[in-house]
C-alpha cells in the first residue's frame, strides 16, 4: 500500500490513522502507517508535551503527525465566559431536564467537567502548536479548513507538511489556494464533522480539483478492499479514524461504550449537531434523538452547543448512562465487531488490499 506520498513521508503503508489516543497513534506508526494524534482534548500545554514525549519514546524514530482544530478566521476580543453568557436559559433548562429524566448523577465534588472547549478558540490551538513544533512532527492536519496563513508558513519553516479536511471540491480548491500540501477528502460516511457528499463521489472530484496535490480518501473506509478503491479513485492514501476506537490500545474508559460500538451496525449512526453545533456523525442515542426532535429547542450553533453540553457529556461518560452514551463514529462501525490490536488491524488491511489487487488483475486478464 505504497504511493508517492507514503514514500515522501517514509512510511510503509499510505494509511494515515487519526486518533485521540497516543498509544494508538504510536502503534499505527510502528505498524507501518502514519499515526496522527488529535490535539483537541489538550487544554494545557504541559499535557500535550507529556504525550508527545511518550510518542517520541514509542515510535522507534518513525514519523507521526498532529491534528488540531483551528479556524481560518480569527475572532478578536471574545472570552469563553462572554461566549457562554450567550447560551439561552431555555437550552440550559432542556439539558437539566434531559439529564434528570435519565437520572444522570452529578460529578463528584471537585471533579473537573472534562472537555470544555476546542481549538475553535485560536489561542488554544496556538499554544498547542508552540509545543508541537518543538517535536519532530512531520504533518500538521487541521479539521476546520485551512489554518491561518502564518501557521502554514510556520509549519513549512519547520519542514512540516500541512493537511486540511475538505467536504466538497470548493473547500478543496480553497485549501490549495491557501498553500496546503495535502487535502483529506472526507465523505458523508465519516465520523465527526462531515459534509453531505459521499466518499465515492467526493474523492475523484477533489483529486481533479486540486491536482497535482496529493489527496487522502476518508469516510466509510475500514478494509483493505476499500483502501484499494480509494487509491483507484486517485487518492494517494487513506485517512482512517473510527476504525481505531475498538482497538486494544484505545482508551475509551468505558466498557459499555466499547460494547455499544462492537454491537452497532452501519445504520446506527446519525449526523447530528447535538455534540458541537455543527453536523457530526456519531452513534445514535436517546441524547441525539432529543436534540434532533423538532419539538425540542434544537442545537445551538458552534461553539455555544459545545459549551452548553460539555458538563452533561462528562456526566454521561463518567457514569456510563447507557441510553445517552455515545461517541463520534462513522458508518464503518458495522465492521468494528471485535477488539483487536492495531497490528492485527493492519494485517487485515494488507490482506484485503492484496485480495482486491488480485481480483482486479484477474478481471484485467493480468493474472
Amino acid at each position: 500500500m505504497q504511493t508517492e506520498l507514503s514514500n515522501t513521508l517514509g512510511v510503509e503503508h499510505a494509511v494515515f490513522g487519526f486518533t485521540p489516543f497516543p498509544a494508538v497513534a504510536a502503534a499505527i506508526t510502528r505498524a507501518g502507517g502514519f499515526g496522527v494524534l488529535g490535539a483537541v482534548r489538550y487544554t494545557a500545554p504541559d499535557e500535550l508535551a507529556r504525550d508527545l514525549d511518550w510518542m517520541q519514546e514509542h515510535t522507534d524514530g518513525l514519523p507521526y503527525g498532529l491534528d488540531v482544530v483551528m479556524p481560518a478566521k480569527k475572532v478578536e476580543g471574545v472570552t469563553e465566559a462572554e461566549v457562554e453568557a450567550m447560551i439561552p436559559e431555555g437550552h440550559r433548562r432542556f439539558v437539566t431536564e434531559l439529564l434528570g429524566k435519565h437520572q444522570v448523577p452529578q460529578l463528584a465534588a471537585g471533579e473537573a467537567s472534562g472537555w470544555r472547549i476546542t481549538g475553535w478558540m485560536e489561542q488554544v490551538a496556538r499554544t498547542q502548536l508552540d509545543v508541537a513544533f518543538d517535536y519532530p512532527i512531520k504533518l500538521l492536519a487541521n479539521a476546520l479548513g485551512s489554518p491561518p496563513p502564518d501557521i502554514i508558513r510556520r509549519a513549512h519553516d519547520h519542514g512540516v507538511l500541512v493537511a486540511a479536511l475538505a467536504g466538497s471540491p470548493r473547500h478543496a480548491r480553497h485549501h490549495k489556494a491557501a498553500g496546503i500540501d495535502i487535502v483529506v477528502a472526507q465523505g458523508y460516511e465519516a465520523g465527526g464533522h462531515t459534509g453531505e457528499i459521499a466518499t465515492m463521489v467526493l474523492t475523484p472530484e477533489v483529486v481533479a480539483a486540486v491536482d497535482p496535490l496529493p489527496v487522502l480518501a476518508a469516510g466509510g473506509i475500514g478494509t483493505g478492499e476499500q483502501i484499494a478503491a480509494g487509491l483507484a479513485l486517485g487518492a494517494q492514501g487513506v485517512w482512517l479514524g473510527s476504525l481505531w476506537l475498538t482497538t486494544e490500545e484505545a482508551d475509551l474508559h468505558s466498557r459499555r461504550l466499547t460494547a455499544k460500538l462492537l454491537a452497532a451496525g452501519p445504520g446506527d449512526t446519525v449526523r447530528s449537531r447535538a455534540l458541537t453545533g455543527k453536523p457530526a456523525r456519531q452513534l445514535r442515542t436517546e441524547w441525539t434523538d432529543a436534540w434532533d426532535d423538532p419539538n425540542g429547542p434544537g442545537p445551538l450553533p458552534m461553539p455555544l452547543q459545545g459549551l452548553l453540553v460539555a458538563e452533561a457529556n462528562s456526566r454521561i461518560q463518567r457514569h456510563e448512562v447507557e441510553p445517552l452514551l455515545g461517541t463520534p463514529v462513522g458508518q464503518i462501525v458495522g465492521r468494528m465487531n471485535s477488539e483487536r490490536s492495531v497490528q492485527a488491524v493492519f494485517d487485515d488491511l494488507t490482506r484485503g488490499f492484496e485480495r482486491a489487487i488480485d481480483r482486479i488483475n484477474r478481471i484485467a486478464g493480468r493474472a
